[in-house]
């Protein structure tokens, strides 16, 4: 597993186990969302706040991702839900793609709770072996949103545990979840997944304060870190938001210390 551990490493160079990751993967299952319309400049963007790490389609790479090969790791995507399949993540590429292009993981998506879990939970664990087998990194981006659970019980810890679960149980190298509110509730998802457990999203974050606390919160739980995209890339200056993000993951900022930091370098952009 020499490989693996090769990529690992340059997903997470600064050895202290953590990762940040951004994501621009969002279109197939959300629509063109703002910050999506302007992919060149987001990516631009996101690369000069230099994350662990950028997820996104093979398309999107073809086309986007090209001037910064060798700047910051690519995550090939590998499948999606869709606007009008939301309840299921259907396969896109495949770990073969991901050598080609040069990537340093592949990030495959699972939603389980549903009717369908099945199917999902043996196309991820079909991916496992793929990425297993050339030793790539597998990011799993598990959600316990099926139709046997209610809106309501989405971030509910048992529920979120359960996923994180599934994905350690099939070989999952870092999974990405939900946020289950508060510290101790994330906690008890940490321990129940002997694997890397990260956070998604910050769609339930009103304020930067309070991105930056969910992220303090994340990593005093257990957790590795969070691969974020909306709330990044819709953020008025996402380069100053990235670096203070990448002070709490990585240079264990407290929180008044990552938001003193945002503001200078939101104060020096003008």
């Amino acid at each position: 597993m020499f490989g693996k551990e090769v990529r690992l490493q340059r997903l997470m160079p600064q050895g202290d186990g953590r990762y940040f990751g951004l994501t621009v993967d969002h279109a197939i299952g959300r629509g063109v969302l703002p910050g999506l319309d302007t992919i060149d400049e987001t990516i631009r963007l996101m690369v000069e706040g230099k994350p662990n790490a950028v997820t996104m389609q093979k398309g999107i790479a073809e086309h986007c991702f090209r001037p910064y090969a060798g700047q910051v790791p690519l995550v090939l995507k590998c499948t999606s839900f869709g606007v009008y399949h939301f309840d299921e993540d259907i396969p896109l590429a495949d770990v073969e793609e991901a050598v080609r292009m040069g990537a340093d993981a592949v990030s495959v998506g699972c939603i389980v709770g549903g009717d369908n879990q099945r199917g999902q939970v043996e196309m991820l664990a079909r991916y496992a072996k793929a990425a297993a087998a050339v030793g790539m990194p597998l990011i799993s981006h598990i959600y316990p949103r099926g139709n046997r659970i209610p809106k309501s019980q989405q971030y509910a810890w048992e529920n979120v545990a359960y996923a994180a679960r599934v994905a350690a149980e099939v070989g999952v190298d870092i999974v990405k979840t939900n946020y289950t509110g508060d510290p101790e509730s994330f906690a008890k998802v940490v321990a129940a997944a002997p694997t890397r457990v990260a956070i998604a999203g910050g769609e339930n974050c009103r304020s930067a304060r309070d991105f930056l606390q969910m992220t303090r919160d994340v990593l005093d739980a257990g957790g590795v870190g969070a691969t974020y995209g909306r709330f990044i890339f819709q953020y008025r200056n996402p380069v100053a938001l990235i670096r203070a993000v990448d002070a709490v993951i990585h240079g264990d900022a407290s929180v008044r210390e990552a938001v003193g930091l945002l503001e200078e370098l939101e104060h020096n952009a003008g």
